[in-house]
């Protein structure tokens, strides 16, 4: 089609087309990441479901050890690495506990044991979960200055043919590029944001989800008793 998108970025000046392909990169990178954190949020949330259910029976039942192996098999749930990693600290406590006596390992507190272990790995899974997430935020700010300046080129080089009796079928496409320039990088921002609005949505619902069981099994800890 006379004066389409693919004919006005191909006759655009060096700079418009540098400015769009670099939108253009930033556009697949939001598209790759938000497809990946998807599918990962997706597949920790099934398991993570899967996990707790069987959990609390076994907990109930004082199975630490099916537990344990229960969370192995989860392995993308971040809920299931938290408490396998407090299930571990728990079971090495116990033992040391066993062998040494309570008044040979000092001042050793179980719960306390466990609680760090729990926050340690707490503090990684969020960290996981929230990779990625800096990248769409950036895009989401940057592209439509991107966007303006791919803008100020455009109309720029449509001044500059402004010379005597210079008619719109000649400053046209340079008006053309720097409108679609605006109107890419307000596309890309807008797909950035709403990908990085929930993601940070599905990271926060996660992060409270490792909270609340970390804190149920803390509970099941304390009522095990310290030690």
């Amino acid at each position: 089609m006379e004066h389409g998108f693919i004919d006005v970025m191909l006759d655009a000046s060096i700079l418009v087309q540098i400015t769009m392909g670099v939108m253009v990169l930033m556009s697949i990178y939001t598209l790759y990441r938000s497809i990946e954190r998807v599918i990962t949020y997706s597949a920790a949330s099934d398991q993570t479901v899967s996990f707790v259910l069987g959990l609390r029976g076994h907990l109930k039942a004082h199975r630490f050890e099916d537990a344990g192996k229960s969370a192995d098999q989860h392995s993308k749930s971040p809920v299931a690495k938290v408490i396998g990693s407090g299930l571990r600290a728990y079971a090495q406590g116990q033992e040391a506990l066993a062998k040494q006596g309570p008044h040979d390992v000092g001042e050793f507190d179980l719960v306390d044991s466990v609680n760090r272990a729990l926050e340690r790995v707490k503090e990684r899974e969020t960290s996981g979960l929230r990779r990625g997430l800096a990248g769409l935020g950036t895009v989401a700010t940057t592209t439509p200055f991107i966007g303006l300046f791919g803008t100020v080129i455009g109309i720029i080089n449509a001044f500059a043919l402004l010379k005597g009796n210079a008619t719109i079928e000649v400053i046209g496409p340079a008006i053309a590029e720097a409108l679609y320039s605006t109107a890419f990088g307000l596309v890309v921002a807008i797909i950035a944001a709403i990908g990085f609005n929930y993601c940070t949505n599905r990271v926060e619902e996660m992060t409270v989800d490792m909270n609340d069981i970390a804190s149920e099994f803390l509970d099941v800890c304390l009522r095990e008793g310290r030690g």
